[in-house]
């Protein structure tokens, strides 16, 4: 044990946390300590500007020996987290405050909320949580419209507000974001053939060691596949450099979507 005496609080929103008049040694902290905390705020700082965060951060460097300073930023930049893209997209910033204001306050927020064919409504919402998943913001909260708790994706939101009516926490389980199992029992491999200029592209969504040489430019790969518009959308991102094998009912797919699509521009 570190030797810090702590404290636990029951109920929604408890946790454990340090006693109120305890006061940190600088002793009580490793290089491999402060290593890893400046690490950690650091990466979320560079999700989240946050002024809670720069202080936090400034705060932990107090603790930092100067014999050591050196050392410890080095391992500190060791790992460096940033999920913005790369060529720009919508500023969360705004948003993100807005929420973590809630969040704070229990403030209920409002919206309107795209679904994933563009059909909008008007929700009410109180904010539990902020999720990052896969480099996307989501807000984990209870939907007055639905009443139950729902997952919204940030960039699937427009008009937010904090509005003027405030929440009682309610008892709620966090949500379920590994479908690891459940998407197995869904995934088949399918027989695609790449050109190499697309290889890096395709490693993004297997191992190396589902490629299969095929002549000096191509490569024969055991792709993992879900017969669903996502996928489909991936193998034709690849372009001409791709071609689908087998089994013959996604060719046959792939081919019908080619069609149709050439159908639209002869038009």
């Amino acid at each position: 044990m570190a030797g810090i005496p702590v404290r636990s609080i029951s109920g929604v929103g408890g946790g454990i946390e340090i006693m109120p008049n305890y006061k940190i040694d600088r002793k009580t902290f490793s290089t491999n300590d402060l290593s890893a905390i400046l690490m950690g705020l650091s990466n979320i700082s560079n999700m989240m500007q946050s002024k809670e965060l720069s202080n936090a951060l400034a705060k932990v460097k107090s603790f930092i020996p100067a014999n050591s300073a050196k050392d410890i930023e080095l391992k500190a930049n060791q790992i460096y987290i940033d999920l913005s893209p790369w060529m720009g997209g919508r500023d969360a910033q705004n948003y993100l405050e807005m929420i973590k204001k809630a969040l704070h306050e229990k403030n209920n927020l409002s919206f309107d909320y795209a679904d994933r064919y563009g059909n909008k409504t008007t929700r009410s919402v109180e904010p539990y949580q902020l999720v990052m998943k896969n480099s996307h913001w989501y807000v984990h909260g209870y939907c007055l419209k639905r009443n139950d708790f729902r997952l919204f994706r940030l960039f699937r939101m427009s008009n937010l507000q904090l509005e003027d009516t405030f929440f009682t926490p309610r008892d709620f389980e966090k949500p379920q974001l590994d479908f690891t199992n459940e998407v197995a029992t869904m995934v088949e491999t399918i027989q695609i053939r790449i050109h190499q200029s697309v290889m890096d592209k395709v490693l993004d969504f297997c191992a190396y060691e589902q490629f299969a040489p095929d002549g000096d430019e191509h490569y024969i790969v055991d792709f993992p596949f879900i017969e669903n518009d996502y996928y489909y959308t991936i193998l034709f991102s690849f372009g001409n450099k791709c071609e689908c094998l087998e089994p013959q009912h996604i060719r046959t797919e792939m081919k019908r979507r080619v069609n149709e699509l050439a159908t639209m521009y002869e038009n």
